[in-house]
């Protein structure tokens, strides 16, 4: 008798346990159910519209934010670089190409539970594009380092992984297949304080 209910305990254990996880798993993943990646670049397409799944909107919900419809824009992600590495603070990372088409732009950092990085004092912890230095004929190009570049520069302080997101904003890139033929910039790891 008590060994029927040590097993029936176990294998509760295990459902209850094995679900809690993969769930979990669905909701923290930044590569999961209905997602498209671009390289490096993680995008939900169809987050904030009526054709988002259920992960997509408890994802959302668990997260408090706001997702931007079809007609507003589309947050893309990126935790590592082109290479598959972990994108990490103390090292420097070049951000080149051209961006896609947009009417307007952001470039910020945040750790990986998704809150801003904050940069060291009197330097900017992010970009748009009207902000930007464009320079004619020539790929887009953003450093993002702890230490000091000329132009396009995101300062970053302290260790530990972070994340990437550009929010295009006002951008016909809204559907799943559009979203997939398109090119965004790579990001190269160019150096990383020992």
């Amino acid at each position: 008798m008590l060994k029927s209910v040590f097993q029936v305990a176990v294998v509760l254990l295990i459902a209850l346990g094995g679900g809690a996880g993969t769930a979990w798993l669905a909701l923290e993943s930044t590569r999961t159910i209905g997602s498209s990646e671009i390289g490096p670049w993680v995008t939900f397409p169809h987050e904030g519209t009526s054709d988002a799944d259920p992960y997509a909107r408890a994802r959302s919900a668990r997260l408090g934010t706001l997702a931007l419809g079809n007609a507003e824009g589309i947050v893309i992600t990126a935790t590592q670089d082109s290479l598959r590495r972990p994108l990490l603070r103390e090292c420097s990372y070049m951000i080149r190409g051209d961006m896609p088409p947009t009417r307007f732009f952001t470039l910020h950092l945040t750790d990986l539970e998704r809150r801003p990085l904050p940069a060291p004092a009197r330097f900017a912890s992010a970009l748009h594009s009207q902000s930007l230095v464009w320079r004619r004929n020539t790929p887009l190009r953003i450093m993002v380092s702890p230490h000091a570049h000329p132009d396009n520069w995101i300062a970053t302080t302290g260790p530990g992984p972070m994340r990437i997101v550009l929010t295009l904003v006002d951008t016909p890139l809204f559907t799943e297949s559009s979203v997939g033929e398109t090119r965004l910039p790579v990001i190269m790891r160019t150096g990383c304080d020992a």
